[in-house]
């Protein structure tokens, strides 16, 4: 497997990792917290959960920690099939990341990203938490798909933009210095374009470097 395979691949799973946490707690907290407590009878979210051993999912009552992993292992297909390489390719349809400053990139892959991500994983959680005991609508199904859409799009939107993505970059840029540095110098003499998205945010942190040191 190539370095930049992997560099892609553990971008992927510490976004995926830290993404599905918030949103559980934002999930189970913010959305769905009062109701929680309102059907148990308790003061808290969390003895709301232990009062009924789990989350609703499936059908069922699943554990917490058994719910993260499937929805983990569902983002992290998503992001390295559809996700990353479709946010990646809008982008560059219009920027550059060796040409143009690196949040006006950033921010185009994100935005491309949350846009793609966020009504795929919605529509997977309107799926996942449907309540079948009481039969199947489709009609109610749709409108719960875009009640998720409208509760998790402005969050997705900024948690990427100001915590999760800047976080990731800070990890990529320490776990795969030596890529980057080897990025830098097979773009000395003439200026590649990324191929990739594990290229771009490569040439997305030389970018950021060059121009903390003409400031």
């Amino acid at each position: 497997m190539s370095r930049n395979r992997i560099q892609h691949l553990v971008y992927a799973l510490i976004t995926v990792f830290i993404t599905v946490h918030l949103f559980v707690l934002y999930s189970l907290y913010v959305i769905e917290g009062d109701n929680l407590m309102q059907a148990t009878g308790t003061t808290s979210v969390w003895h709301a959960i232990d009062s009924q051993d789990g989350v609703y999912m499936f059908g069922c009552y699943l554990p917490v920690w058994l719910m993260i992993l499937i929805e983990t292992v569902c983002a992290f297909v998503l992001a390295v099939a559809m996700g990353s390489p479709l946010a990646f390719r809008l982008a560059s349809r219009k920027f550059d990341p060796r040409r143009n400053h690196p949040m006006i990139f950033e921010s185009a892959i994100i935005t491309a990203t949350v846009c793609l991500m966020c009504p795929s994983m919605s529509l997977l959680a309107a799926i996942f938490y449907y309540p079948y005991y009481a039969g199947f609508d489709i009609i109610y199904f749709l409108c719960r798909w875009f009640r998720l859409v409208c509760y998790n799009l402005p969050f997705a939107y900024f948690s990427q933009m100001f915590f999760v993505q800047p976080f990731v970059r800070f990890a990529i840029r320490h776990l795969f210095a030596d890529n980057i540095s080897q990025r830098n110098e097979q773009n000395i003499t003439k200026t590649v374009k990324p191929s990739n998205e594990s290229e771009a945010i490569a040439d997305v942190i030389i970018r950021e470097d060059e121009i903390a040191a003409t400031d």
